[in-house]
């Protein structure tokens, strides 16, 4: 059975840098017309290119200069079929537009397909681990 992890891996790592740079025509070509995008800021579902691309717009307008963006603990899921999975933790960091410098941790979860020859996002899932106990924002120590 043939795995594709390599040409995923690679479709993520771009984005990772497309997404640090702000380059947004980069990172939305690796998104399908029809994706489906859950994310932690409201209205927590954005659906296709124009309302993801709005939303990538919106955060990268939250901070000045680059946003630095880690990769940890990511697995991949491919056979050979044309779908593939991956999850991972992001250590999203920079200055905000407002001077302060945080980082924080979100969990991902992206799905993909290949179509036309090409490996695209058809699904991404963003979410922040909340304090159980004071149901606010949980800012966990560095990994």
């Amino acid at each position: 059975m043939a795995s594709h992890e390599s040409d995923i891996r690679a479709l993520l790592d771009s984005r990772v840098d497309a997404s640090r740079t702000k380059d947004i025509d980069r990172l939305m070509s690796h998104y399908s017309d029809d994706i489906v995008y859950y994310d932690a800021v409201p209205p927590l579902q954005f659906t296709g290119r124009e309302e993801v691309r709005g939303n990538f717009e919106r955060w990268f307008g939250e901070y000045d200069g680059p946003i630095g963006l880690e990769t940890h603990a990511l697995t991949i899921a491919s056979g050979a079929s044309d779908i593939a999975f991956a999850h991972m933790l992001h250590l999203d960091s920079g200055t905000r537009r407002n001077g302060l410098d945080i980082g924080i941790w979100v969990r991902s979860s992206v799905c993909f397909r290949q179509l036309n020859g090409r490996w695209l996002i058809t699904h991404e899932h963003i979410s922040m681990p909340i304090d159980p106990q004071t149901l606010q924002a949980w800012f966990p120590p560095d990994m």
